[in-house]
């Protein structure tokens, strides 16, 4: 009874440590690189599918605005009014509004400022040391003045009441006395003053350039009046404070905007303007007509014409009215600088008045460019994205780097040297920004994104066209963003954050949201998904969502409900993590059919002996090695016939074996069994977390070459290594992973096989001789080249 119990016991153990193992490998997590992202995503429902579209109950609020701004050019400062018409299409009652206040970041009490922390110096400039003691001037930032509500919804604002509100940082919540119900719309009356930012004194992404010279001043105005903010079935409100670096998420709307300026400056905005005849010369207001009718840019203000408006300082004003429909935003330049030229882009029976407008120190290349890129942008955008559905766009000149608002850009540079001439880089420079600002007309100013939060997906989508725009407007376009090598070096640094982190928190600002999202989808286009796919889920998302708010999971979810390709390996990898990619061809194998003709085996084999002997034999590669052997001192006594037989001799026996066995084939089998081919094993080991197809080129003994390619599901059952094979009737001699650089492989050392050494150069030079020559090349070659 005793034993009987004890294996009763051995066995019941047993099956208990079996079913616990068996719970243990259930309760394991799914760590496969393949493992869908239903985990990252929200919970489809009526407002957004599962597909990836808006759904049927998708809903979001409008805005429409009646602003009225006045420039003083004496003091710099602005003042303004406004009506909001606010229509709360939600299904919510809602107690309060909350509104954009983003002048309010020049504050010196701002979070922006407050939030800075010391840097490490040696040496500063005196305009350094100045904002550094004198950070931002005290009379930035909004006053205002009146706030006021009427639900009345009657024409004239007379029935306006003061509103109860708060100022936090760059936000202000109007709180109602009554809640705003589903289908209703209120008024708001702000009136507000502000001084105007410097922006090479105080940054921003508006404000002045002022120019020494003639005492004028360019005016780029942007986020200059109270903006509503975004309230949706994702956030509710999107109100987080304006830092500086996530932009804005702003509802659609109709805008009616009446700038008054100096007489003598000209302005563009978004929208059509309404009085050109009234704020034009007669002469310029039919250059104006001609322009939209011609499809070579010509002046409608010219040089001759910009010069004499710098030197008359006008006393009287002019008030420019413009017009805007379904836009989120209006901007607005001014100066008498403006020398201004256009002309129209017929885009599917669709005709799109493009201009542009810049002082007189950088006619030389935006005269000869920056209408013609902006016509350029709009015709690829509208064939990869949406229509541009506009009737104007416009390109301004000023201290603004580069910005983008609906119908309107800011774009910095393309300023040539005094003498005329100018770096290819400056010339290359302007071109890009006009395409990526003028491109911001997509995204997000049409697919409006949340870019307080989601910088990739109006930065990232737009660089990515941009590059595709370059490479468009002429061969070899020095593009420094959206090739994938190019991001390789950014995704092994220690800087890296995922794609998928909030506008204020990534560290390489540029490298995460423009660059990484641009590599990303070039790599989709061309490499994972194919241009035919790819391209038809792309638009599919950009026609679903424009005039609308996506989030990061309907772009996700249609790129695959369109196309038919599971990608969530692939969103998991490149945005969700900080993974890279860097795999390593590790080594090749090549199996061949052993020959039967006894002449061609026996050569092999000498071949293959005389290898083994010269890595195994080192006792006699050296000196002092064995001079003589036991056996030679007896004669023939101590051998037999092993000592004699010639391996690598063909035998008559050997001839005849061989003829026998060929009388054995089928003449089917005597044809495989003549053809001479290359049987590849190609081993390869992820080292870098992200996984992708496996793109190898061969080069063949003959000088010929092959690609040849994996779909990324050849990792799916061992995702560490995975051994692929090729038949080839050709020998190789080399093989070269990735060899179009697709990938964006941070190591391309680990991609050749046998390894390659790697080239790199130096500079030789004398330390007291100033080695560097400037990169205007035009200026030191012009006299040579022939244009």
């Amino acid at each position: 009874m005793k034993h009987s119990s004890l294996l009763i016991g051995i066995v019941f153990s047993a099956v208990l440590s079996s079913l616990h193992a068996q719970n243990q490998k259930l309760m394991r997590t799914n760590e496969s690189k393949f493992k869908q992202i239903h985990d990252l995503l929200p919970t489809p429902n009526e407002y957004r599918t599962a597909s990836g579209a808006p759904g049927h109950k998708y809903w979001q609020q409008r805005a429409d605005y009646h602003i009225k701004v006045q420039i003083d050019d004496e003091n710099q400062t602005l003042s303004g009014s406004e009506w909001i018409t606010y229509y709360n299409n939600s299904p919510d009652a809602l107690d309060y509004l909350w509104i954009q206040l983003d002048q309010n970041i020049f504050s010196q009490h701002s979070i922006a400022n407050q939030m800075k922390t010391a840097s490490e110096f040696q040496a500063l400039s005196f305009e350094a040391y100045r904002n550094l003691l004198y950070p931002k001037d005290p009379g930035l930032g909004y006053k205002i003045t009146t706030v006021k509500i009427d639900k009345t919804n009657t024409k004239s604002p007379s029935n306006a009441k003061p509103a109860q509100y708060t100022i936090y940082d760059t936000m202000m919540r109007i709180d109602l006395p009554e809640p705003l119900k589903p289908n209703e719309s209120i008024k708001i009356q702000i009136e507000w003053h502000n001084k105007i930012n410097e922006v090479r004194k105080h940054g921003g992404r508006g404000g002045t350039e002022y120019f020494e010279k003639d005492g004028n001043y360019i005016y780029q105005m942007a986020q200059f009046y109270p903006r509503m903010c975004v309230y949706d079935d994702v956030n509710g409100w999107l109100h987080k404070s304006y830092l500086g670096r996530g932009e804005f998420s702003l509802e659609f709307g109709n805008f009616t905007l009446e700038v008054t300026v100096p007489a003598d400056h000209i302005v563009a905005a978004t929208g059509v303007l309404q009085n050109a005849k009234e704020v034009l010369t007669p002469v310029q207001f039919e250059r104006y007509q001609k322009s939209q009718t011609v499809n070579e840019p010509i002046f409608i203000i010219t040089p001759e014409e910009a010069q004499q408006n710098e030197s008359s300082h006008a006393k009287t004003t002019k008030t420019w009215i413009f017009k805007a429909e379904n836009v989120r935003d209006v901007a607005f330049a001014s100066s008498r600088k403006f020398i201004w030229d256009g002309a129209v882009l017929n885009l599917n029976n669709h005709k799109v008045h493009c201009m542009s407008l810049y002082p007189k120190e950088a006619v030389v290349l935006w005269q000869k460019y920056s209408t013609h890129v902006v016509m350029h942008t709009i015709k690829v955008y509208s064939r990869h994205a949406c229509q541009y559905p506009y009737p104007v766009c416009y390109s301004v000149n000023g201290a603004i780097g580069g910005m983008e608002y609906p119908m309107i850009s800011f774009n910095g540079g393309g300023r040539a040297e005094p003498d005329g001439t100018y770096s290819e880089r400056t010339k290359y420079g302007l071109i890009s920004v006009i395409i990526h600002e003028v491109g911001h007309n997509f995204f997000p100013m049409i697919i409006s994104s949340n870019e307080r939060n989601w910088t990739w997906m109006d930065e990232g989508f737009n660089t990515f066209l941009q590059f595709l725009a370059e490479q468009e407007w002429e061969k070899g376009y020095p593009s420094s963003r959206g090739f994938p090598d190019l991001i390789a070096e950014y995704m092994k640094s220690p800087e890296q954050v995922p794609i998928m982190t909030d506008s204020e928190s990534l560290v390489q600002f540029g490298n995460n949201a423009y660059g990484k999202t641009a590599a990303g989808l070039n790599i989709l286009r061309e490499t994972i998904m194919g241009r035919e796919l790819f391209d038809f889920a792309f638009k599919t998302y950009c026609e679903r969502w424009k005039f609308k708010h996506p989030t990061p999971a309907d772009f996700f979810r249609t790129m695959e409900d369109a196309s038919g390709v599971d990608l969530d390996w692939f969103w998991r990898a490149w945005f969700f993590t900080t993974d890279h990619v860097d795999i390593s061809l590790e080594t090749v194998e090549v199996y061949v059919v052993k020959p039967r003709d006894p002449q061609i085996a026996k050569e092999i084999q000498k071949e293959k002996d005389i290898s083994a002997e010269r890595k195994t034999n080192i006792v006699n590669q050296k000196e002092g090695g064995i001079k003589t052997y036991y056996t030679d001192q007896y004669g023939g006594k101590l051998k037999d016939f092993y000592n004699y037989y010639d391996k690598y001799k063909v035998y008559e026996i050997d001839k005849k074996e061989y003829l026998e066995y060929l009388k054995t084939l089928t003449p089917e089998e005597e044809a495989l069994f003549n053809q001479k081919a290359y049987i590849y094993h190609l081993k390869f080991k992820d080292i870098g977390g992200v996984l992708m197809p496996l793109i190898v080129k061969i080069n063949y003994k003959d000088g010929s070459s092959e690609i040849i390619k994996k779909p990324v599901q050849v990792w799916l059952k061992n995702e560490k290594e995975v051994t692929i094979e090729h038949v080839s009737f050709k020998e190789a001699v080399s093989f070269e992973l990735d060899p179009n650089y697709e990938t964006a492989d941070v190591d391309r050392y680990n991609n050749y096989y046998p390894r390659k050494i790697q080239n790199f150069e130096f500079e030789l030079f004398k330390q007291s001789q100033n080695n560097f020559q400037g990169d205007n090349l035009m200026r030191k070659y012009g006299s040579e080249v022939k244009q």
